[in-house]
């Protein structure tokens, strides 16, 4: 069985589909010939050709319109769109087409395509390429919206959203394209849609996270352990539509709650969770909710970019301070 990275689970699961259904297309910019800029699709369209991976221009409304004709058609497209800065052409495409298609047509037609994005900081990238904008994207009805952050997950749950039969904004934690590898057998299994997954089974405090956070909160939960607290880490991985009942029964066991996400924290989808629990487990609440996020400005460039980031330390200074209550 391989050892592979994240972006290598995208690159099987997008292989594998390819080669299972005929109505799996590929399609954005650069992810024919060059294989996209992060090599997210490399080698595929030696493998399968220019009719099926698909280079497109420089046009994300393009690239967005043309996948909700396609899948309106038959087809199951997945368009790339290189960066989530550039992904706001597209914005029109998902909320006002592909979100209600459904909807619109009483049931006679459905939008069966992804848009895949690698989204978030961390590399050193220069101004539209460190965004975390997932909140857009889980405030449209009718889009589903996932974020994997391991290996295992991004095969899995890639797989799921291409058989999905409505429309899934896949975005991809960029900087952890490379940063772990896992056994990933390349089965066809997909994992399910919609729920949370328990990455650390815990009693004292529940936290919650998703994309590449989940690694500075891991590591926060395991230096902890050495002082004696006991944290539940839950990878949200589909952001919309969220899977609260198992945080509400993970915050019913532990009775404290800390969200860690990398977006701006005003109206961040951190924000939903701290709602919905409060709404529906404030008697199981021993201490206020925290939050650690990023900013409420524009990702910095390199030499800051860091400081923006949720750390280690922000972690575990919540928790102890939830834990304080």
């Amino acid at each position: 069985m391989p050892r592979i990275a994240l972006i290598e689970g995208v690159t099987m699961a997008l292989a594998h589909e390819l080669r299972r259904d005929e109505s799996v297309v590929v399609l954005g910019e650069d992810v024919g010939v060059n294989g996209g800029v992060f090599r997210a699709t490399a080698g595929l369209q030696q493998q399968f050709g220019k009719q099926r991976v698909m280079d497109t221009p420089l046009a994300e409304n393009m690239i967005a319109g043309m996948s909700v004709g396609m899948a309106a058609h038959g087809m199951r497209p997945v368009a790339e769109i290189q960066f989530m800065g550039f992904i706001y052409p597209a914005v029109d495409q998902m909320i006002s087409h592909a979100g209600r298609l459904r909807h619109r047509t009483r049931g006679r037609l459905h939008c069966p395509m992804v848009l895949r994005a690698p989204f978030g900081g961390g590399i050193h990238a220069p101004e539209h390429h460190s965004e975390s904008t997932e909140a857009l994207f889980a405030h449209m009805p009718g889009v589903r919206v996932v974020i994997p952050s391991s290996p295992s997950r991004a095969y899995g749950l890639l797989l799921a959203a291409i058989r999905d039969p409505d429309p899934v904004v896949f975005l991809e934690p960029k900087r952890i394209y490379r940063l772990v590898k896992q056994e990933v057998e390349d089965n066809g299994e997909a994992l399910p849609l919609d729920v949370c997954y328990i990455l650390r089974e815990g009693d004292d405090v529940t936290v919650v996270t998703w994309g590449a956070m989940t690694h500075e909160t891991l590591r926060a939960a395991s230096e902890l352990e050495s002082e004696g607290i006991d944290c539940e880490i839950i990878d949200l991985a589909t952001i919309s539509p969220m899977d609260i009942e198992t945080i509400l029964e993970s915050v019913e066991k532990t009775g404290r709650l800390v969200i860690v996400h990398e977006a701006a924290r005003t109206c961040g989808v951190g924000a939903e969770v701290a709602a919905q629990v409060a709404e529906n487990a404030i008697y199981d609440l021993q201490a206020p909710i925290q939050r650690v996020t990023g900013y409420d400005t524009v990702m910095p460039l390199f030499r800051l970019e860091m400081e923006y980031l949720p750390s280690v330390a922000r972690i575990k200074d919540a928790i102890k301070t939830t834990l304080e209550e």
